[in-house]
Formats: structure tokens, sequence, C-alpha cells
């Protein structure tokens, strides 16, 4: 067996000259060295690649792998060693005061390394490497940990009353008590161990709760009966350089060594991290053979494609041709969710079918791999509790900061109480939420004020009925201006836009009726022929891949948006207020071309893309502060219903004229 040990820790020696890991060791100990000052504990960070060292020797890549304590018990020799044969570190007085942390690059992609936190049985008793994912539900506060310390026997006549002999150091797995506590003895004389405060070496500490991703299924509001899986939290431990490298929401992959925690009678399963990375999903490549035939035959018009995506979608909800601006909309908002460009676009629907307008949402919001439907129950925002392992304070995630880079659902935004309301207009307006701990409720010497980035489309409605029962009509309403006394004006002007269908419930159309009763009798029927052409699959992944197209404006399509902009501000202001337009104005304009250009699968925003932004904000302007001098029809985007060619054609005629009546409104104002 020795000589088995040693001819390991000759390939690792070699493994580290060729890897350049011996050359960065060398530096590490320079740094202890220059600073002069005895350490307990001197701390090595090495990375292995376990398929390199496996082909210099299969039994230290097995180590490493199934054994990685022993395996960091080998490197700690060589390390020792080289640091006494070199010179490097003058203080450095026995072996045990080396403490080796190796990190793997990667794990085999084989099944037997790869930890489920949905499977059961959980393995937890394998104390090697194991990869895992999920996402981030809740992040506990960074504290202080016992990485090191020395210890001294207590006689003072026994030779290991001074030196370095009794070296505590942390292990994956091991709890505070393991490392730090008064019931240890000299191994010579029998004597009590007592620790030498001293020398203590202290590390940070971060307690994290992780699920499954699957977790995302059951929270876009829609029950599967087909499909039936087991959600638990999982309790993973960040140390060190690893604390705060995970942010809530955020989905992540992990490679770490689990551990059973023992907290008075409870045990709980958990694993310390040993490498952590943010894993970013890979969209399709293209789209499907039926979206390209309907782009080359649409080719003529840079309006049309998305003119008949709007028309035919959603048709397993609603006729095809019914809401076409929302469902415009409502495409724009699910392309404009790429979490790198930050350009947002927030949805507040005004309706007078709450049923079907409910249905239409929740069936968009399935579209996106991170579509969260907000339960009335949970909570829209991040909150704080206590972190039952560490004892210490927990955030915890919340409908928008799992809905990270996708859509957050809040349903009938009139029954909520006014409290949230205001919450969420603050987030609306600055995208963060803040999280305030109190320090002497949790433990901590201080108070804490936590900033959570929340990346996400928030879409909600209204019912028009409700807010007209339960509110007196005023009197001086503009035109075109709807009545929103329900929900605060200040939060209705931070959502991007406002739509209001115009279907109310006591004159539905033919079609939507028959609808509705044949899907009441039928639910899984495909009533049109479309339906089976673009399937719920297909948008899906026409929606995944137009989200990832990173598009520019245009000279000519940014002059039309500031020229738009400028001259709004100028017709739409009052001797009070000044200018009715916030300053989120321009954002979203800009964010609605380039959902418009994303959603046309080009890369470059275009002047016609632009126009459709100007007459989807203006309308929404018009709704909020009543008619401008720009003057546009009640439904400017989509003027006729589209039934073949010919209306197409009338559509893009119509289209032109309103980018004439543009350029006009613009020059003169």
């Amino acid at each position: 067996m020795h000589r088995e040990i040693q001819k390991m820790r000759e390939i690792a020696l070699v493994y580290l000259d060729r890897s350049g890991g011996l050359q960065k060791f060398v530096h590490d100990c320079k740094v202890y060295n220059d600073s002069k000052q005895s350490y307990a504990v001197y701390r090595f960070i090495i990375s292995i690649n376990p398929s390199d060292i496996a082909e210099l020797d299969a039994t230290l890549g097995n180590y490493i792998l199934h054994k990685p304590i022993q395996a960091a018990q080998i490197f700690q020799s060589v390390c020792f060693i080289a640091i006494k044969t070199l010179s490097l570190i003058e203080q450095l007085q026995t072996e045990a005061q080396i403490s080796i942390l190796l990190k793997p690059t990667h794990l085999p992609p084989l099944p037997s390394y790869v930890l489920s936190l949905s499977a059961f049985p959980f393995n937890y008793t394998s104390p090697r490497f194991y990869m895992t994912e999920g996402i981030v539900l809740a992040v506990g506060t960074v504290t202080k940990y016992t990485q090191g310390a020395r210890f001294l026997c207590t006689e003072e006549t026994c030779p290991f009353s001074e030196g370095f002999r009794y070296i505590r150091v942390h292990l994956p797995g091991a709890t505070e008590s393991a490392t730090v506590r008064n019931d240890f003895v000299c191994c010579l004389c029998s004597s009590p161990l007592q620790e030498d405060m001293k020398f203590r070496v202290l590390g940070d500490k971060q307690i994290v709760e992780m699920i499954d991703a699957k977790v995302l299924n059951a929270l876009k509001g829609y029950a599967n009966a087909k499909s039936h899986f087991r959600i638990q939290t999982f309790t993973v431990f960040l140390r060190d350089e690893l604390a705060n490298k995970m942010k809530i929401g955020n989905h992540y992959k992990i490679i770490g060594i689990p551990a059973c925690v023992q907290n008075g009678l409870q045990a709980t399963a958990c694993i310390e991290a040993n490498s952590v990375q943010l894993c970013r999903p890979n969209g399709p490549s293209s789209v499907g053979e039926n979206f390209k035939h309907l782009l080359s035959l649409t080719w003529s018009s840079c309006w049309r494609f998305t003119a008949v995506l709007a028309n035919i979608f959603a048709s397993q909800v609603v006729p095809p041709g019914t809401w076409n601006t929302l469902k415009l909309a409502i495409l724009l908002s699910l392309v404009q969710t790429c979490e790198e460009e930050k350009d947002y676009l927030d949805l507040l629907v005004v309706t007078s079918d709450t049923l079907v307008m409910d249905r239409l949402l929740n069936y968009s919001t399935c579209l996106l791999p991170r579509g969260v439907r907000h339960p009335p129950c949970g909570d829209m925002f991040p909150s704080v509790s206590r972190d039952k392992p560490g004892g210490g304070a927990s955030v915890h995630a919340c409908s928008a900061a799992l809905a990270r880079g996708g859509v957050c659902y809040l349903g009938d935004l009139s029954s909520y109480r006014k409290d949230k309301l205001d919450l969420l207009q603050s987030v609306l307006e600055s995208r963060t939420a803040t999280v305030f701990i109190p320090g002497k409720k949790y433990g901590e010497e201080a108070d804490q004020q936590i900033t959570i980035s929340l990346q996400t489309n928030f879409w909600s409605f209204v019912d028009v009925d409700s807010a007209s029962k339960k509110h007196v009509q005023k009197d001086n309403f503009l035109i075109g201006q709807l009545d929103m006394s329900l929900i605060p004006p200040n939060l209705v002007d931070v959502f991007g836009l406002l739509i209001y269908d115009q279907f109310p419930s006591c004159r539905l159309s033919s079609p939507l009726v028959h609808h509705t009763l044949k899907k009441a009798i039928n639910p899984e029927a495909m009533l049109y022929k479309v339906s089976q052409q673009f399937r719920t699959e297909d948008y899906e992944e026409f929606i995944l891949f137009a989200k990832n197209l990173h598009v520019e404006v245009s000279a000519e399509a940014e002059n039309l948006i500031q020229g738009y902009y400028l001259a709004s501000r100028r017709v739409r202001r009052d001797s009070v207020h000044g200018s009715t337009l916030s300053a989120s104005t321009l954002k979203v304009l800009i964010s609605l071309s380039k959902a418009h250009a994303k959603l046309s699968l080009r890369r470059k925003v275009l002047e016609e893309d632009s126009l459709i932004a100007i007459l989807l904000l203006e309308t929404s302007l018009t709704l909020k502060h009543g008619k401008s001098a720009l003057c546009v029809a009640l439904n400017p985007v989509f003027p006729f219903d589209l039934s073949d060619e010919r209306s197409l054609c009338q559509r893009d005629s119509h289209l032109l004229q309103s980018l004439r009546q543009l350029r006009a409104f613009i020059a003169a104002y």
C-alpha cells in the first residue's frame, strides 16, 4: 500500500508540473511567505482535470473521483515536501498545517456521477464528488465558520504542549463541533487538549436552498395528469471563495460532496459545494419548417409575418382572428425576455371577460421555460425568515425571482391590497426588490439590507366591469381615456403597455361562443387546421429562438422613435404637471421596436418595426391620458379582419398611411 501511495505522490507532482499547478502553488506560497506571519493552516486550491490525471495514472484518478479526502492527503504530502525542499514558506512547521482543496474541472458524463434532487432514495452516504443542478430558492446571510484551529496539550512537560502537532481542519460535510470542541485528548500523554485561540482561522459560510428545475413546470399554473414527480428543496453549503456566488432564482450546476448534517434530533441531507457554474439554456438553432414557409410567403411586407402570427396564435384557447392586438402584444413581450438585454415589456390588460383573458394569458405564460403564475397564497417578492440549518437569516425566492428571464403572471390586479400594489409599482420602476434583515432578530451584529434584481416581464389584467361598479364615474375624462380608477394611476403608468380588449361579454362573437362550447365538451380537440400546423410546441421553439436574437436599431428607426418621443412630450403636457409621458416611455418604445424585429426574425430594427411600436404605445397612452394630436384610430395595428391576402394588402396600405401621418406629426411638433 505504501508503494502505491508513493507512486501516486510522484504522479501528483508530475501532473502539477505539466498542468501549471506547480507554478500557481509557488506563487501562493510566496504570498504566505511575504506576509511574515505564522498561520495555523495554509490553504491551497488545486484545480484538477480528472481526464488528464486518469491518463497519467488510473489509480490516482479513481482516488480523486471516489476518495477525494484521501486524494487531498496525497497532494498535501507532495506540497509539504515541495515547500520544505524549495524553502517556500519559512514559518511552516508540520504537514498538518497544509490544507488542500481539490477542485475538479468536471466529472465524467455518466449517470453514477449525477445526483438528482428529485430522485428517491437520495444517495448522501458516499463522500465523493457528484454533479447536480437546480434553481436557488433561498439564500442565507454570510456567516463565519472555523476553517482551521491549533490545539496544544495542557500538560506543560508534554512535547506537544507547543508547536503545530495538533491541527484541526474543516472537512466537507463536517459541522463546527467536528472541528472545534473541548473533548480532544493528547495521543502521547492522554491529557486534555486546549485550543490556541490566537491561531484560529475563520472562513465565510453561506447556506443556500436549491430545488430541481422541474419545479418550474409546477409553477406554470396548469396541471398535467400525465407527469407526477416529487420535489424537495436541498441544502447547499458555500464556503470561502464560493460565498455570494449564487443568486436567488438563477439555475446553477454544482460539483460537491454530499453529507448528512445532524441538527438536534433532525438529520438534514446536504451537499458541500466544490464549484459553482451558472447554467444558461441553449435555445434552438432554427425555427420549424412551417414558420419558415410562412416567412417565405410573407417576405414582400415587413408587417405581414407578425400579423399572421398574431392572427393564428393561441388557437387552442381563442379562435383565430380574435384579440389580434392583444396577442401581438403578448408575442412581443414573450420574445423580449432575454436576461442579457434587460429590455422589459410589461402588459396590463383591461377586459370584461376575465375567464377567457385568464386562459389566454396563462396559456401564453406556459410557452416560456421561466413562465410563472403567481399563486394567491405565495410571495410576489423576496421575503426573509430564520434559516433552519444555520440559525441565521435566509432570504427566500418569490414568483418574480423564479420567473427570471421569463414572465411573471399576476392574475387579476384588482384582487391585491394597496400595500402589494405600492410594492409592485416600486419594483416595476427599479426592477429590484429590497429586503431588510434586522440583525438583533437573527443573531447578527448589524442590520443588513439586500437588494435583489428581478429580471422578468410582469403581466396582469383588470376587470373593467368591477372598476365601474366599485367607483363612481368621473366627469372629466378626456377623449379616448379609460376609467382606471380601481388601480392607482402611477401603477398604470409604469406598465409598459395598457391593452383594452374590445370584446365585451355581452357582445361575444359567434366564433368565440362556438369555440368555448366545443372546448368545454372536448378540451383536447383540435378545432382548427392551423392548430395542427402550428402546435404549442412549435410556438415554444419559435419564441426561444426569437428571444435569443441580438438586434441592432437602424438610424432610420432611431430617428422615427426619437422624433415621435420629442413630439409627444410637447403635445402631451399640462400646465400643472408638465409632460404626461414618463421617463420610461422611450425605453418601452425601443423595447417594442426590438421585439417586433425579433418576432419578424430580423437582426435589424427597421422603420416598419418602430411604426408598430409607436402605434401600440400611442394606443396605450390614449387609454391612459386621452387622445393627442396624432389622433390614431381605435385599433390602428389591426384595422381589418385578416381573412385573406386582400385584407393583408389593405392592412399594409393602412399602415403606410399611418407612417405618412406619423412623419407629418413629427414635422409639425
